[in-house]
C-alpha cells in the first residue's frame, strides 16, 4: 500500500438539535451556516467545515478526508477494492459524486474525496480542522485498518506499565497525526481538533471564546506525543473540541516514538484526562 497523503476536511455529526449546535459553531468557530436536505445544517469557516444532522448526541456520522487530487482518490479506491473492503456512497454534502466511503472495524464511516476549492477563502481567525480521535475496545483491528487499508503511519504509541498498547497517533502526511486512537471502555467519538498555527493564536482563540462566555474545559497545556500546545472546550452536545498550535512536523523516516501512559504524557504542564 502506498502512503496516504490526506487532510481532515470535515465531519458529519448527529445532534438532537442541529440548529442549536450549528449556531454554537457559527459563533464560537466563526462559521456561516447553510441548510441542506434532511434537516441538516452545513457550517463553513476558514479551513474548517462541519455538517450537523438530526440524530443522537455525540454520534459521529462520518469523518471526511481530502485527498490531493482526483488521481490520488481513484488510486486509493482501487487499493481499497483490492483489499476486499466494501465501498459505499459518500453521505457528504460537500464532496462531489466521485467521493466514496468505507467503514472501519468499529463502524466509523470514513469518507474519501477531493475538493479543489480554496480552503482559505473564508474570513476569521486561522484554525484548520486537522485531526480527530476515537475511543475503541479493539485497538489492534483499528490500527490494522488505518495502516493496511488506508495507508496511515504511526508516529507515536503510548504503553501502560504492563506494556499493553493504550493509544496510537497516526499521520497521513508530515503532520504528527490526523487520527488518534485510544483504548477506552466503549467505542466512541473522542474529540476533534483545529490547528491554529502558533502560540499567539491560542491566546487569540481563548480571548474570542471568552467574548461568547465559553469556558476552557482543559488547558492551556502541552501534549507529549505531537508536542503541540492546546486547550479544549465542549459544545452544547458535550462533544469535545480542541484548539491546537505548533503540532510536530515529522519526516517519513522518523522512528515511531514510545511513551508511558501517565498524566505527563497527555499534558506536560499539569492535569490531564486519562482514558480509563
Amino acid at each position: 500500500m502506498s502512503k496516504l497523503s490526506a487532510q481532515l476536511d470535515h465531519l458529519g455529526v448527529d445532534s438532537p438539535n442541529p440548529e442549536k449546535l450549528a449556531s454554537f459553531y457559527a459563533s464560537a468557530m466563526q462559521m456561516r451556516t447553510t441548510p441542506f436536505d434532511g434537516g441538516g445544517i452545513m457550517c463553513e469557516g476558514r479551513e474548517r467545515r462541519m455538517a450537523f444532522t438530526p440524530g443522537q448526541a455525540k454520534n459521529l456520522r462520518y469523518a471526511a478526508l481530502q485527498l490531493p487530487s482526483a488521481a490520488a482518490l481513484q488510486a486509493l479506491r482501487q487499493h481499497i477494492q483490492k483489499s476486499g473492503t466494501a465501498i459505499d456512497p459518500s453521505p457528504s454534502p460537500f464532496f462531489d459524486d466521485k467521493a466514496f466511503s468505507v467503514l472501519d472495524p468499529d463502524g466509523n464511516r470514513i469518507v474519501l474525496g477531493h475538493d479543489p476549492q480554496d480552503r482559505k477563502r473564508h474570513p476569521g481567525l486561522p484554525a484548520r480542522l486537522q485531526h480527530l480521535a476515537f475511543g475503541t475496545t479493539g485497538i489492534d483491528a483499528m490500527l490494522a485498518f488505518y495502516q493496511d487499508v488506508l495507508g496511515l503511519r504511526i508516529s507515536d504509541n503510548v504503553y501502560a506499565d504492563d506494556n499493553s498498547l493504550r493509544s496510537s497517533f497516526l499521520r497521513a502526511g508530515n503532520e504528527h497525526h490526523i487520527v488518534a486512537i485510544f483504548v477506552a471502555p466503549q467505542n466512541s467519538f473522542d474529540h476533534h481538533c483545529y490547528e491554529a498555527g502558533d502560540w499567539g493564536l491560542i491566546r487569540d482563540w481563548a480571548d474570542e471564546l471568552s467574548t461568547h462566555d465559553i469556558p476552557l474545559d482543559w488547558g492551556p497545556g502541552r501534549h507529549g506525543p505531537g508536542n503541540n500546545l492546546f486547550f479544549m472546550i465542549r459544545d452544547p452536545d458535550n462533544n469535545w473540541l480542541e484548539i491546537s498550535a505548533e503540532l510536530e512536523i515529522v519526516q517519513e523516516d522518523r522512528v515511531t516514538g514510545s511513551w508511558i501512559h501517565q498524566e505527563k504524557t497527555l499534558n506536560s504542564w499539569g492535569k490531564a484526562y486519562l482514558r480509563s
